[in-house]
């Protein structure tokens, strides 16, 4: 992105202070550092591989996975189809509540 202030680095979630929001797009390895930082910031994620778990997971229990994750740590969170063709479609646009910051903090 032009006259966007960024820095090029790995993705982990310690680096969650920085950004006012996280997008996660064929996140890869970024995957669980991306969904853990919907805890402290506002989220978007659109998983593709499996980097979730080290069993195989297929897109629809990957999603599932995500959402369990974010139930279990009380980040909100909204399941959407985005408009396109699939099967990479599937996104999960997520909001911390304040029990997910405060047992973040916990950690």
């Amino acid at each position: 992105m032009k006259n966007v202030p960024n820095r090029e680095a790995k993705y982990v979630s310690s680096m969650v202070d920085y950004y006012d929001l996280i997008l996660g797009l064929h996140a890869d390895e970024a995957t669980r550092p991306v969904a853990e930082s919907a805890r402290i910031r506002p989220a978007i994620i659109v998983p593709c591989c499996n980097f979730w778990s080290k069993e195989k997971l297929g897109r629809d229990e990957l999603v599932e996975a995500i959402e369990k994750y974010y139930r279990e740590h009380q980040v909100s969170y909204e399941h959407v189809t985005f408009p396109f063709k699939g099967p990479k479609n599937i996104g999960i646009i997520s909001c911390p509540t304040t029990q997910s910051k405060e047992r973040f903090k916990t950690l």
